[in-house]
């Protein structure tokens, strides 16, 4: 029989046990609070915290206080930061997989999207970021990015010659933008409102939420719906960190990512909806008509250049066959 004394040292070392492995995981994302994947983060937090019984929560840094995507990667790579919402834009210019979803005029529809992020070839390309020190844990909306700017309509790529456009730092936005005609900017996410008033630059390109949220409707008022890619937000988390989880935390990780990726989408919609009467409250020229097949005909060497790696050729017939 157990005397008093070990009953009480065996339960003080069960509950060091657990405090020893409880831990604060830190989220990172450039977006500010109210921001659909910042409150998807959030809403993840707590069903860590509640699935765990409080052993661990997750910390999310909104409106990039731990740094811009391309910094904050390089951290939760290295195991500096746990957790990270990113576009797959950044995540291209070390993973094949990724930067094939930021293919311009990919996807046919949301549906398209969707169909191919919930099935066997998002799960796929999730798995497929572990080789460069990250777990994909799920995929988040991230809409239509569409071209704005403070000189003039698009409506060919005529006018597209000559404007000074930020892009994320991605060699395939880079060359996107060249053959469009356009002088592509790399810049931070954080910089380009300054770029937009000092004139550095002449417009960027994003989705309706970003285009309103960070107050660039108001500095750029035309706003052309190329809708010229759909890629999507990911949640990683590093590889490092994950290997110290037990096998039970991974999978109420994963799950509870899973989930806050639901959460997300049921916030997206009226986000864009919303935008959009910001925008047009506000006075801007929203051109929806525009020569589009042109500008997805000018993305042909892009595409030509990919067709020479079989793999990554193979995944992209794979999209394209995906019914809506």
């Amino acid at each position: 029989m157990l005397t008093g004394l070990r009953v009480l040292t065996i339960a003080a070392v069960a509950c060091w046990a657990a405090s020893a492995t409880a831990r604060d995981f830190r989220a990172a994302d450039t977006q500010v609070e109210n921001y659909p994947t910042v409150q998807a983060l959030m809403y993840m937090s707590r069903l860590i915290d509640a699935d765990t019984g409080g052993r661990h929560r997750i910390r999310v840094f909104h409106s990039r206080q731990l740094g811009e995507e391309k910094e904050t990667l390089e951290q939760t790579r290295v195991g500096a930061i746990e957790l990270n919402r990113t576009n797959v834009a950044p995540l291209g210019s070390f993973i094949k997989t990724a930067n094939v979803l930021a293919l311009p005029f990919l996807f046919r529809s949301n549906a398209h999207l969707h169909k191919v992020l919930d099935g066997p070839i998002g799960d796929e390309i999730l798995s497929s970021f572990e080789p460069f020190g990250l777990v994909g844990l799920a995929f988040y909306d991230s809409g239509a990015r569409s071209i704005y700017n403070t000189k003039r309509p698009i409506r060919t790529i005529a006018d597209m010659r000559g404007l000074r456009l930020r892009v994320q730092q991605s060699d395939q936005m880079v060359e996107m933008m060249k053959l469009l005609g356009a002088e592509p900017v790399e810049m931070a996410y954080g910089q380009v409102a300054t770029g937009l008033t000092t004139g550095l630059i002449d417009g960027a390109e994003n989705n309706w939420p970003s285009y309103v949220t960070t107050d660039h409707f108001k500095m750029a008022k035309h706003y052309t719906l190329t809708e010229h890619t759909m890629g999507p937000e990911v949640l990683v988390m590093s590889l490092k960190v994950w290997n110290e989880l037990s096998p039970e935390d991974q999978a109420i990780f994963r799950s509870a990512a899973r989930r806050s990726s639901a959460f997300m989408r049921t916030q997206w919609a009226a986000w864009e909806d919303d935008a959009r009467k910001k925008a047009a409250a506000g006075g801007n020229l929203v051109v929806s008509e525009l020569d589009k097949a042109a500008f997805e005909a000018a993305m042909e060497p892009l595409y030509r250049r990919y067709a020479a790696d079989a793999g990554v050729q193979a995944l992209i017939d794979r999209i394209r066959q995906v019914d809506r």
